[in-house]
């Protein structure tokens, strides 16, 4: 078929409103080739293959298959795939990613619509402007969630540990959503977007007041993260059941809080509220005046986090270990699985840069509170290879640029 002839044939299931799926067959027959299009996410939204296996070759970029982003003005709506006997010329090409990128646009436009308005009551809650009961349940009610008997909240991190694509933090928000709806199918998800956020992080609202549930919708968005999001490190929290709606803007805190300390902590990628400890005691601080925390901070832990940001170095990890390890250097050294020698030397040089005596019990509290203030303010500690040369011997020899010694 002519490029004019295929041309007419598409735009035929375009002007007849038949769908995104018929256009894409339409386009199929047209041009003797198999297609698929995807959203902006990675979701399948319509697909004309000669059988399965093709299908899967489409979605999996198997040899053959060209993959061209579908736009709208600057923003990529989703992906088409096409694997064809002849290629079409440029310039078909280019009106037929133009004309199915219109029609995805138009197909997904509500939805859109929805998200945005789900994503403007999911931060109007973490950022406390909206704390009226009766204008919680109004806007709870236009997005059709029933929240009188209660709701709680989940905020899921993703960190991809490689380069990825554009539209990954969306890919992140669909995949957990998907999790949340799999447990309450009414759930919501949106991007918290908050600054200084290097992570995808997604506050998710689970209608119910049953705790089971809240339970099993962490679990279900955490098997569907690790299921749908190779190569990403994952961190999650949540809150306690939210009885009544004016008690969201507190859920969304406690989550926030579970997902900070779940992002420093080895012991998961999971944690709900009731399980952070001694950490539920720095909430109101977080909540009501951050900046005494990060002061806090500043004067206890933050010179050692700039330190192993600069030399590559793990004071931080070292603290934390020693404190866990009830300030045993030899059991610190063996769960660090280094030698005695070297924990001496970084434990001499956290006094060093930040004042306080791990060998004193008014340090070591100090110390404690200051790494339990970074994680309650969502700051993770940097690692590296510890290669502190002279660690092992208990010298080091002075750096050159100004570094301390």
């Amino acid at each position: 078929m002519s490029d004019l002839a295929a041309l007419d044939a598409i735009t035929e299931a375009v002007e007849s409103g038949a769908g995104l799926p018929e256009v894409v067959r339409a386009a199929a027959r047209a041009l003797d080739a198999s297609l698929a299009v995807t959203d902006a996410w990675g979701a399948t939204l319509a697909v004309a293959a000669r059988s399965p296996a093709e299908e899967r070759a489409l979605l999996s970029g198997a040899e053959g298959v060209t993959s061209s982003p579908l736009r709208v003005a600057d923003t990529v709506v989703g992906t088409l795939h096409m694997r064809a006997k002849t290629q079409p010329s440029d310039s078909m090409r280019r009106l037929l990613v133009t004309m199915i990128a219109s029609e995805v646009e138009r197909v997904r436009a509500p939805e859109r619509a929805s998200e945005s308005a789900a994503a403007d009551f999911l931060r109007a809650i973490l950022r406390r402007e909206l704390t009226d009961r009766d204008e919680l349940l109004a806007r709870a009610k236009s997005l059709s969630l029933a929240i009188e008997d209660g709701a709680s909240m989940i905020v899921a991190r993703a960190h991809p540990q490689a380069p990825t694509d554009e539209g990954w933090r969306g890919r992140v928000r669909a995949v957990a959503e998907r999790g949340a709806r799999a447990v309450a199918s009414r759930s919501i998800a949106a991007l918290s977007e908050r600054d200084g956020i290097q992570a995808a992080e997604v506050l998710l609202l689970v209608p119910g007041g049953a705790e089971p549930a809240a339970a099993r919708a962490v679990e279900a968005i955490q098997a569907e993260m690790e299921a749908g999001l190779t190569g990403y490190v994952f961190a999650l929290g949540r809150s306690r059941i939210a009885a009544d709606p004016a008690e969201l803007p507190r859920a969304a805190s406690e989550a926030l809080l579970a997902a900070n300390v779940a992002q420093g902590s080895a012991d998961g990628t999971a944690l709900a509220f009731e399980q952070t400890g001694a950490y539920r005691l720095l909430l109101s601080a977080m909540s009501e005046n951050p900046s005494e925390l990060q002061r806090f901070y500043a004067e206890t832990v933050e010179p050692l986090v700039a330190y192993d940001d600069q030399y590559e170095t793990e004071l931080v990890k070292t603290l934390a270990t020693f404190l866990e390890a009830d300030g045993n250097v030899a059991g610190t050294a063996q769960r660090l699985f280094t030698h005695r020698h070297t924990i001496y030397y970084r434990l001499e040089r956290v006094r060093e840069l930040s004042g306080l005596d791990v060998s004193s019990s008014d340090g070591r509290e100090k110390l404690s509170l200051g790494l339990k203030s970074m994680r309650v303010l969502g700051i993770s500690a940097p690692g590296g290879p510890a290669s502190e040369a002279g660690a092992e011997g208990g010298r080091v020899p002075r750096r050159s640029g100004g570094g301390r010694s």
